[in-house]
């Protein structure tokens, strides 16, 4: 099994036309995700890779029956009212890699998101994959691998590179997870966590956070209570002086909170093995299943 995409996705692109849209359609389809559709207003009739296009979500939903969105639609054309869109065309999931939306868009989709039905992953996230059956992001599909271990991340980047780390050593994924470093975004750790602990596949987890926020605090007293499965994790941005950001407009250390020190230790006294460096990972992983 795995979680929240498999061989039964089938994916709808939104701003399907656009550079990144029609690059990720692409190399999603060659490997081998089930691309239904795409939107792109004005564009109806047009194919993209072989996916035909529609000018509304409403429209592209009546004729395919997607059940999984990813949106490409740049933060400066309407990427949060892409979101929305999808929220009342009642995709189960939405999927959004733009980076840059406002924080204020965010609140009034969050706002809007939590009277819906539908789950969100991201903005400004790789997306997610499970190996062999579904790629619905960005990622460099051929470093996964079939396997035990579920992976959630805040940081794409740092994802590819645990990622390729557990396949050198023979370690492949259930489903990795980037849920994206925005202040206000969709699903969180303690969301993931909850779907890779229902997950029979899934043996062993990986947590990669980074400064800023209280995520992974929160995520620590969640897998304390509630989850069995063995978690290793780490914390990306261990040097960054207190103010400064590094990377996400999440990350950022802020009035003393948020340290890569405090989160650290916040898993640490929940039993999770947290390793000094991202190519560690994989060795506390092998650990943890033998």
């Amino acid at each position: 099994m795995s979680i929240l995409v498999d061989k039964h996705t089938r994916l709808l692109v939104q701003g399907i036309t656009g550079r990144e849209g029609s690059f990720h359609t692409q190399q999603m389809v060659e490997y081998g995700t089930t691309v239904v559709a795409g939107v792109t207003p004005g564009r109806k009739g047009q194919t993209v890779a072989g996916v035909p296009v529609y000018n509304t979500v409403a429209e592209a939903v009546a004729e395919q029956q997607p059940n999984v969105s990813i949106i490409y639609v740049p933060a400066r054309l309407g990427a949060a009212d892409a979101i929305l869109e999808a929220i009342e065309a009642g995709l189960p999931l939405i999927v959004c890699i733009s980076e840059n939306i406002p924080i204020l868009d965010m609140v009034r989709v969050y706002d809007r998101l939590e009277r819906s039905g539908s789950r969100l992953i991201g903005p400004n996230c790789p997306g997610l994959i499970t190996p062999g059956e579904a790629k619905v992001g960005i990622m460099p599909g051929f470093i996964h691998q079939r396997g035990p271990v579920g992976l959630v991340s805040r940081s794409g980047t740092l994802t590819y590179e645990v990622v390729n780390a557990l396949t050198e050593r023979g370690l492949g994924q259930s489903t990795a997870v980037g849920i994206g470093g925005d202040p206000v975004n969709g699903l969180r750790f303690i969301d993931v966590l909850a779907l890779f602990e229902a997950d029979p596949e899934t043996r062993a987890i990986v947590l990669l956070g980074e400064i800023g926020g209280t995520d992974e605090e929160q995520a620590a007293t969640f897998a304390q209570a509630h989850v069995t499965k063995p978690i290793v994790g780490f914390i990306a941005g261990q040097t960054a002086p207190p103010g400064k950001r590094m990377g996400h407009a999440g990350a950022i250390i802020s009035g003393g909170t948020g340290t890569a020190a405090e989160k650290i230790r916040a898993l640490e006294a929940a039993g999770i093995r947290v390793s000094s460096t991202p190519e560690g990972v994989a060795e506390l992983v092998a650990q943890a299943l033998a």
